[in-house]
């Protein structure tokens, strides 16, 4: 079977982004599973490659067709949008233009098939707003861009599974946005997630909002039983493994016990939080629901070391595992 294009979005220019790039794409066995294309600034990048001591190639490219896609060389979509000298580990609107304008070319070439799936280095939400895109990060981006009206971030790590009903906004905002129709698509877009990777029946557990899932109404205003309940026993009845609504102080332990493939988290940060417990150079972030396979990095540009070369590669390589695993079949490469 013919490898992946994989599209790498370069991130924000002055983060952390290309040194994670550049070591990933350091690792030979990576060209064994895939044909990695950067979509970036081939002069950024050429100086992640020094400091970060890789020792490759950097190769300008117009097109995902005109890429080499060898070990010892990195094929970069030059955008050519960040100036020679911005400063690494300062925000600036000019590196969240030029991480703005990476997505959107990584998606219009996946949109149209050119490229199999898009895996993204961090931006920076400030630099990105400060740029004049006002979106709270990928996937909302993501969304817009390919026209999607709803989507779902899902949170990767070993032995644990996340999926968000609401992410960025509030935590009042999120529980009056919590409702049975957002928890069941949720629900299903999670489902239908593992399914296309190989889980035949997927184990779904759903979090409750409050302390022990509301202990029968003990603890906040019945919101277990008028927003979560009935998405549940609506998709038992579509014949989906699912309970809840289950106490998120032990729901993720069981996951990771392997009781559950997949844990429903209602908001940000009770999602996040264990799988970030897992460890930061682990996690993968899947958005779920696009026309397109996304994945990324679960860390943010590290401005406090970016430039330094001290960047783990670790989760860009996962990340990029994954994005080969959810990308459709290909059937034949063109000739080198």
């Amino acid at each position: 079977m013919a490898r992946p294009v994989i599209a790498i979005t370069m991130g924000d220019a002055a983060g952390v982004g290309p040194e994670v790039v550049a070591k990933a794409l350091a690792a030979p066995d990576l060209y064994r599973s895939c044909r990695p294309l950067v979509v970036g600034d081939a002069n950024r990048l050429r100086k992640a490659v020094d400091i970060t001591g890789v020792g490759l190639e950097v190769r300008s490219v117009d097109a995902p067709e005109d890429g080499t896609y060898r070990a010892g060389s990195i094929d970069c979509l030059d955008l050519g949008v960040i100036p020679e000298d911005l400063a690494f580990g300062v925000l600036s609107p000019v590196a969240g233009e030029g991480a703005y304008q990476f997505v959107r070319a990584a998606t219009e070439l996946a949109v149209a098939g050119r490229v199999h799936a898009i895996c993204t280095a961090p931006l920076n939400k400030e630099a990105l707003q400060a740029a004049g895109h006002r979106y709270p990060g990928h996937t909302e981006l993501l969304a817009a861009l390919t026209g999607t009206p709803e989507v779902s971030m899902m949170l990767s790590a070993p032995k644990l599974r996340v999926v968000h009903v609401t992410t960025h906004i509030g935590l009042v905002d999120a529980v009056a946005k919590i409702e049975p129709g957002l928890v069941a698509r949720t629900i299903r877009r999670g489902h239908e997630t593992l399914r296309k990777s190989g889980v035949e029946r997927p184990r779904i557990a759903v979090c409750g909002i409050n302390p022990h899932a509301g202990e029968n109404g003990l603890f906040g205003h019945g919101e277990e039983e008028d927003k979560i309940a009935p998405a549940i026993a609506r998709c038992r009845g579509e014949g989906i493994d699912v309970s809840g609504p289950l106490p998120a102080d032990t729901v993720f332990f069981r996951a990771v016990r392997g009781d559950f493939d997949l844990v429903v988290a209602m908001y940000h940060d009770q999602g996040h939080g264990p799988v970030k417990v897992l460890g930061l150079d682990v996690g993968v972030n899947i958005t779920i629901g696009l026309p397109v396979i996304r994945t990324s990095v679960d860390h943010g540009t590290a401005f406090d070391i970016a430039g330094t070369g001290r960047a783990d590669e670790a989760s860009m390589l996962e990340a990029l595992r994954q994005a080969v695993e959810l990308a459709p079949e290909v059937e034949e490469e063109p000739a080198s």
